[in-house]
């Protein structure tokens, strides 16, 4: 096992320690729920344009920015095909999933895509959105179904996806 492995499944245990208490469970369990399929995020994103007349353009093309990311994740899934951490790691996974390979994680993937997409949009959504985004990721962990480097990529590269649409979310040509 290399250092780097080593370190994903204690910094995982731990997480997953966190569980162990119901209320915790519980939040981890509603977050990992409401970001499956990137729904709470492409859910907010068409809110804000129903919401947001002005800006109904910008909120739908972050909201298109959110989804490629997901997918994106859901593409590199099918290549990497890296297992989820076993029973090993602190017993059964506080939720099911949609499928069984965990790098990079879709829901790190949106919610990040959504955190930066967002959060240029509203000043309410750039303090609001990154943190329950964090949380979003956290609760990965804490419900056992993804190590932290899974969680960490999905959140780069929903990040990038955003940040490299970022023109084209704004109004402008380019994508």
């Amino acid at each position: 096992m290399s250092h780097m492995d080593d370190m994903d499944r204690r910094l995982l245990s731990a997480l997953r320690d966190c569980g162990t208490d119901r209320r915790v469970a519980a939040a981890a369990r509603a977050l990992s729920w409401s970001g499956e399929h990137g729904a709470l995020w492409l859910g907010a994103g068409l809110l804000g344009a129903a919401v947001d007349r002005q800006r109904r353009g910008a909120w739908l093309r972050g909201t298109a920015l959110t989804a490629a990311a997901h997918l994106a994740s859901m593409g590199v899934k099918r290549v990497v095909r890296r297992p989820r951490p076993g029973a090993e790691l602190g017993g059964e996974p506080l939720v099911r999933t949609a499928g069984r390979h965990s790098f990079p994680s879709s829901h790190a993937a949106s919610a990040a895509a959504a955190a930066v997409a967002y959060g240029a949009l509203r000043p309410a959504g750039a303090r609001l959105v990154p943190p329950l985004a964090a949380a979003m990721c956290v609760s990965r962990l804490v419900v056992g179904v993804h190590y932290p480097s899974d969680v960490a990529a999905g959140a780069a590269l929903g990040a990038v996806t955003a940040r490299l649409g970022a023109h084209w979310m704004a109004g402008g040509a380019r994508w």
